[in-house]
This record gives C-alpha cells, structure tokens and sequence, in this order.
C-alpha cells in the first residue's frame, strides 16, 4: 500500500522531487566518474609495445620493501610486508643474463638498455658535417614531434619489438643511428641526414644509417625509439656492467607459463622480476605504473570528497522537500497514519527518485570519466600507455550509493515528523518552530568542535601529503556544523541585518522578517553556498600559499647571478664546465631533482655540485655547515622537517634508497630551514645523478660577474640551454606550480561544479513552494515589482551570511595549513579571485531566485491563493 502511495505522490509531485533527482543525479554521475578513475588506477591495461615479440621479460624490481615482524603476548607472531615503488628505473646486473641462457625452451636471451636520447635538430646531408657537436644552423626537431617520450637502445635489442629496417643499413659505428618510422615522417629525416642527439651527455651529431619499422600493422604510438651501435649505447646508458631488462625469447613449441615458471626458478634469490603477458607493460612505462598510484589516490580523493558533500547536499535538499510536504504529512498523521507509515512512505519515495537518478546519473558519469581521463592525459598527469577501464562496477557502486544515499537523508529529513504526535504536527505545519530541536544543536555542536580540532591538527601536519585530505574535509565538517546550526545562525544575522533592511523601506523589513520567521527555509539556502564559497576559497587558495612559500624561500636561499636552464631535457654536465671555464665565473653549481626513500617515506631530494657552492646556494643552515657538507662527499643536508620526522642532527646516520633503489648511507652534515624551497634532502650531486633515468641538470646556478653574452657564447655548442636571470628561473618554477594547481582545480572543479548546482537547485525549490505566500501579498495590495524586490533583499541577505560563513571557514583551514606548511599563519588570498568567488555565487544566487520568482508571479493571485 505504501508502494502504491509513493508513487501517486511521485508523479502528483513532480516539481517537488525534482530537485532531490537532480542533486541524486550529479552525486550518481560524480562517484560513477570517481569510480571509473579509481578502477583505471587499479585494473587499467598497460599495453607493451618494445616487448611485443618477448614472451617472458625480466626486470629488476621496481620497489623497496620492509618487513616487520610482531611479537604478540600469547606467543603468536604477526609479520608484515610492506612495498613502496621507487622514481627511476632500476637495473639488473648483466651477467643474470647467462643464467637464462642455459635453461631448457630458451632461444635467446636479448639485453635491453633504455636510457634518454632526444632528437633535438636535424639537417639534410648534403650541409655536410661530422659528429662533433651540435649545429646551430640545424632544423630544430622537438617543434614538430610533439611530447612524445625519446628513448635510446642498444641495435641489438630490436629483436623484442622486432624492429626491422626498412632503409638503409644499421648502426656500424659510434656516429651511427637508426631511427623508427615514425620519427622519420614526421621530421622528413631519410638516411645520411645528420641528427643531433641530447642523451646523458654532452648533445652529439650522428648520420642516419637506416629507418626502422616494427614487423607487423602498426607504429609506436606513445614513445620514439633510437637504435645505436652496442659500445655507443653502452656509452649513453652509463650503467656499466648493467641492462634495464633482458627479454627471453622461447624455442618453437615452448610452453610460456612453463618457461615463466623455470626463469623464475632460475632466477630465485637475485630479487629479479619475472613478466609475461599484460605484466610487460608496466615493465616498460614506468611512468604509467606509477601514475596508477596517483590516479588511485586522485580518484579516492576526489570519490570521498564527493560522497562528504553529496551527502550534505541531499540531506539538505531531501530537508526542505519534507518541509514543503509538512501539512500533507501533518494531515496523513491526523487521518491515523502511524509513524512507522509516514517513514516507510519516505523511504519509498527516496527509493524511487533514487533509483530513477541512480541511472541517469551513472550513465551520465561514464562520458564523464571518459572526459577527465583525457583531461589528466593533456595534462601530463597520466600517460597515454595507460588505457581508461569501462566496467561495470562504478556504475553499479553509483547506484547503490545512490539509493542508500536517499533513502538515508529521508530518513534523516523526515525523522522529526513522523515521530510528532498528530495535533503537534498540524500545528508546526502552520508556523514554523521557533528553535530547532536540541538533537539537531547538539549534533551541531559536536560537528562544530570535530572541525575546530581538524583545523587544529592541521596545524601540526608539514606533508602535503597529509594535509590535503584534511584540508577538504575540515571544511565540509565545518559546512555541516553550519547546516544543523543554520536557523539559530539565521536567526542572528538577520538581527544583525535588519537595520541594513530598514534602509530599504516597508521591502526590506519584511524580508527581515520572513528571513527570521522561517529560519529553517533559509538555513536550508545558507548551507551550500557556504559550502560553495568556503570549498572554492580552500581549493583555490591552498596551492598559492604553499607555492608562494615555497618561491620565497627558493628567492632568498638563491645567491647566482644567472641560471641555466634547458629546453630539452636538461643541461648536461659538459655546458656547466664550459661556464666555469668562462672568465668571471667564480662558481657554476649543477642541480638535479628526484626522489628518494629513507624506509618507505618518499622525500624530495636535490643533487648539487659541491664546489664553490656557498656562492651560489644558501639554504638558512641553522645546525652543522655547508662546507662540512661539501668535504664529505658521502654527507647529506637535510631540512629541519626531515630531521624533526627522522630524528637526526649532524653526524647522524642517514639510511636511504636512492632514485633506482640502491641503498646508500650517509652521514647529516647540515640542517636548513629553507625546506620549502629545495626540498627535504640535499645530497651530492655525482651520487644522486649516477642513479637516475635523467642525469640532467634541472638548473645550474652561476655566480660571478660574466656578462649574459659572454655565458651564451661559452655554450653555443649546447642547443637548447638558455642563459636566463634568478627571477625569470623563478617564473619558470611557478609556472610548473600552477601546472599542479591547475590539475588539482579540474580534481576538485567537479565537486564545486555539484555545489554551485546544488545552490542553484535549492534556491529554486525554496522560491517556488511559497505561491500562495506571494499571492497573498499580492492579494494585500503589493506589486509584482515589490515582491521581487524583497525576494532580492532576501537573497542578499542570504548571500551575506554564507559569504562570512564560508569566508571564516576558509579562512580558518588555509591559516591552519598555512601554519603547518610553511611555519607561518600567511595564507595567500588573492583579493582578485575572492571577489571573483563571492560575485560568481552573488550572480548564481540572485538568478536562481528570480526566475523561479518571476514565473510563481505570473499566476493570478486569487487562482494560485485557492489552487491544492
């Protein structure tokens, strides 16, 4: 019986459910997106393209590891293992190589060496030319091939492709290079055209020997590959001794799970990993392994975020739906109806709008996760290599979260009236209570302490890491301490606002009034604008405070007169000593970055020269020296943050894996307190660049008094590296910040997207169910004009109130994580964008009440006084 009333109510009331299908909607669609994303993260596919002919490949393993062993009280022990992947590519020693080879079903057993090696200009062969150094008068290349990764292998590695030349001959030489197909058309290069290279070292010149294609349809798609000779790539790769991966090919009629099973065997004990089938691809891009990581993190982030306010937004929205119904529900009630109905009756009707929103909105989510992975793509944030996951699953969890999500806000919403005895009922149905129920305040207060000490622990956290999470949900906590708070708020503002109204004449008195009489309407509009407003200001604001920071400490720790920078891949160690060789260089300081491991933590680190390096360099050393540093050249410096986490002072020992996972132990021989600004760790620059995928310096600084011209000139040999000024350096870095600060706003632009919906949603649905209040005012003599004109003095009033809520909100989050991040309770609020915030939310506002206005006036006052 309840069924079949739920849905006459449903279909007699459309209008009235239509704002908690729209708000189901949106909340279906963005867990579905988030979903998706998190799925990718987990499940996406990572096709292998250089290891398509290898069935079974070894790498080196990818990850450092700690095991901890429990000993409980009754005897038992517990033991944990616990894996964390490190930033660059780690080796395998080259003679596991000779293991395999003996092993029954193996053909062959073929060393891969990939390193860097970027075309960066090419010239036709009749300009002639050796294989000295780069040409200036060359055609640049990186103009016309894209971001496409470049990387170098060895001829003899084509095999795992299989590459084979389809022009010319391969590599004979030193100055010899075969190029892919794909590079070839796209750069018009044919074979005896010279191309200037940027690998590990200083850029060379080599002659196109031959162009090769992979066997087969098809071209690689997310990567340029370039064939040397054997001693040449070993040369550029740098790892003597060493192979990134080795693919074992199998005799005919060899089974490959069996040949897995004795490569594994084989190799039992030397920590290799053993890859057959999708297990390849994450062996070759690196990058899209680890952005499965990230796009796990991003999608839970993104998913919980999502879950906190769609929570709040339909409580909200299911809230006032109820109060529209109060005298329907009061009357069901008077008629015999227990309290057991009326909530059955509820939770149907959720129910059916839920599942209705549930799948429009999981349909809507799947274009939308489509659209954001390509978004992340563009963005540099994931790899093309890795492949989107369209399941079923995220659909389905959106849909069940959708419908326990609408069942338990009118549950929540409808809890007050269906516990009121019949009589109470009719009566709150004609006037509004005068205080909220005491439930409702203590709760309230509760959520109001929960928020003030997440802002206080924000405080004390120094990780982003860690602080963002927090961040996003101390505002919510705070926004839903507003909302159960919001008629007693309500209340109080429009004291505060009533002498501002009066200005305004008979109007703006009795705005003040309604605003006072029906508080709880208007708590109900209060709460997602000050979730609009404070959720933006939080978003906006918390990556220019930390980078501002950030950008001061590098401005003030930062004593060169010029920088180089590159606009390949970086600047090779030979440009930096053609600068220290030019007259009036008094020091030139190489910089690399990476991360590194000290147990599973992942801590910034920079790799810097030593020599000469307190004329270019002052990172505040506030214990120990930096010339102990630069005598040792096993010694670290290490930020105050670092050493408070690790518990170390100078002379400590420092444990530590490097970018590739070779361990290291180092002696702390400085803390600074400029952290902010070049990282955790400061290590040497020789030790941290041996074990990197890019050797390359990020930056080199240069102090002396030798003129811009006379550095350019010292490097015309090196195409690419600029001679720019400390300021423009620091430009630069900022705008690889805001590049962050960009991908970070499209994250969280979907939840602000699904508020500023929300806001507009329920002002519209407050405007309407008031008809018959605007007709009687109509009916005692007011104008069209004078109704609209106090609808806006009410939504001003509104919008008041949830600015300098969502101000404080948001000014309270970002000083706490001001505090925690940079030491300092300097928030960076550009006035600009603030204004630009409370303008975009005034607009939404006063639209979403004027239009819904303008049509409930329209009905003749007499018709909509007596209409049901």
């Amino acid at each position: 019986m309840m069924l079949r009333y739920a849905l006459r109510t449903v279909r007699d009331r459309k209008g009235g459910f239509l704002g908690a299908l729209l708000a189901l909607m949106c909340a279906a669609a963005l867990v579905t997106a988030c979903g998706t994303l998190l799925e990718t993260g987990l499940r996406g596919r990572i096709a292998t393209e250089r290891y398509a002919a290898a069935p079974v490949v070894v790498s080196a393993d990818q990850n450092v590891h700690r095991t901890t062993v429990k000993h409980k009280g009754n005897g038992k022990t517990k033991v944990k293992h616990k894996a964390k992947p490190v930033a660059e590519r780690a080796w395998l020693p080259a003679t596991i190589a000779d293991r395999l080879r003996a092993l029954k079903g193996v053909r062959a057993v073929v060393p891969e060496l990939t390193f860097l090696a970027e075309p960066l200009s090419a010239r036709p062969a009749r300009s002639g030319g050796g294989s000295g150094g780069g040409d200036t008068s060359s055609r640049p290349i990186r103009e016309g091939d894209g971001d496409t990764p470049s990387y170098g292998h060895s001829w003899e590695s084509a095999p795992l492709t299989p590459f084979a030349l389809v022009a010319g001959r391969a590599p004979a030489s030193s100055g010899d290079v075969v190029i892919d197909r794909g590079l070839a058309e796209r750069t018009g290069l044919t074979t005896g055209d010279r191309i200037t290279v940027q690998s590990t070292q200083a850029p060379r010149t080599y002659r196109v020997s031959g162009i090769a294609a992979p066997r087969g349809p098809g071209e690689l798609r997310q990567q340029t590959s370039l064939f040397f000779s054997g001693a040449e790539a070993e040369r550029l790769a740098a790892r003597p001794g060493q192979v990134s991966a080795l693919g074992v090919l199998p005799a005919a009629g060899t089974d490959t799970g069996r040949l897995k099973q004795r490569v594994e065997q084989a190799l039992n004990g030397t920590g290799a990993q053993v890859a057959t089938g999708g297990e390849r691809g994450p062996v070759e891009f690196l990058d899209a392994a680890a952005a499965r990581v990230k796009l796990v993190s991003m999608g839970g982030a993104m998913g919980g975020t999502s879950l906190l306010v769609a929570v709040l937004v339909v409580v909200g929205t299911f809230a006032l739906s109820i109060q529209q119904r109060h005298r329907e529900l009061a009357l069901l009630r008077t008629i015999a109806a227990t309290s057991r109905q009326i909530r059955r009756l509820l939770g149907r009707e959720a129910l059916l709008v839920g599942a209705a929103a549930g799948v429009l909105g999981a349909l809507a989510g799947l274009p939308l996760a489509a659209w954001l992975h390509s978004r992340f793509i563009d963005m540099g944030v994931v790899p093309a290599t890795l492949e989107r996951t369209a399941g079923i699953l995220p659909a389905c969890a959106a849909l069940a979260v959708t419908l326990l999500g609408a069942w338990a806000a009118a549950r929540i919403s409808g809890r007050r009236i269906a516990r009121l005895r019949p009589a109470e009922a009719m009566a709150e149905s004609a006037v509004e209570r005068r205080r909220p129920a005491r439930g409702r305040i203590a709760a309230g207060l509760v959520l109001l302490i929960g928020g003030g000490v997440l802002v206080a622990v924000l405080g004390i956290l120094h990780t982003e890491a860690a602080s963002t999470p927090v961040t996003f949900l101390a505002v919510v906590v705070l926004a839903t301490a507003v909302s159960l708070l919001g008629p007693l708020l309500v209340r109080a503002a429009a004291f505060l606002l009533a002498g501002v109204n009066r200005a305004a004449g008979h109007v703006g008195i009795l705005a003040t009034a309604n605003i006072r009489g029906n508080s709880t309407r208007m708590a109900s509009v209060v709460t997602p604008l000050t979730l609009l407003i404070g959720m933006t200001c939080t978003v906006l604001f918390v990556q220019p405070t930390l980078g501002d920071a950030a950008l001061a400490q590098a401005r003030e720790g930062t004593r060169a007169t010029w920088v180089l920078g590159a606009q390949g891949p970086g600047v090779p160690s030979e440009a930096a000593e053609a600068v220290r060789r030019t007259p009036g260089v008094t020091a030139a300081t190489e910089v690399v970055r990476t991360t590194v491991r000290v147990g599973l933590a992942k801590y910034q680190a920079q790799g810097v020269t030593t020599a000469g390096l307190a004329r270019t360099w002052d990172p505040g050393v506030t214990r120990g020296s930096i010339a102990a540093f630069g005598a040792d050249s096993r010694s670290a410096a290490i930020s105050e943050l670092a050493a408070d986490q690790l518990g170390l002072r100078p002379g400590s020992e420092l444990k530590l894996h490097l970018g590739d996972g070779t361990p290291a132990t180092l002696t702390v021989a400085a803390v600074y307190r400029r952290g902010l600004g070049f990282g955790d760790l400061t290590l040497p620059h020789d030790l941290l660049a041996r074990h990197m995928d890019n050797p390359l310096a990020a930056t080199v600084l240069v102090a002396g008094d030798a003129s811009r011209s006379e550095l350019t000139a010292a490097l015309r040999r090196f195409p690419g590296v600029a001679v720019v000024a400390p300021e423009t350096a620091d430009r630069l870095q900022a705008d690889r910040r805001q590049e962050n600060a960009e991908v970070n706003l499209l994250a969280m632009g979907l939840v602000l997207a699904f508020t500023a919906i929300a806001v507009v949603n329920t002002l519209a649905m407050s405007v309407s169910e008031r008809l018959k209040e605007f007709a009687l005012l109509r009916l005692a003599g007011a104008t069209r004009r004078q109704v609209l004109r106090m609808l806006r003095i009410e939504t001003l009033s509104v919008l008041a109130v949830a600015t300098a809520l969502g101000t404080g909100i948001a000014l309270a989050v970002l000083t706490a994580f001001s505090i925690g991040m940079t030491g300092g309770a300097a928030p960076t609020v550009v006035p600009l964008v603030y204004a630009t915030v409370v303008v975009a939310a005034a607009v939404l506002a006063l639209i979403a009440t004027a239009l819904p206005g303008r049509l409930t006036l329209k009905a003749r006052p007499v018709e909509a006084v007596t209409s049901r």
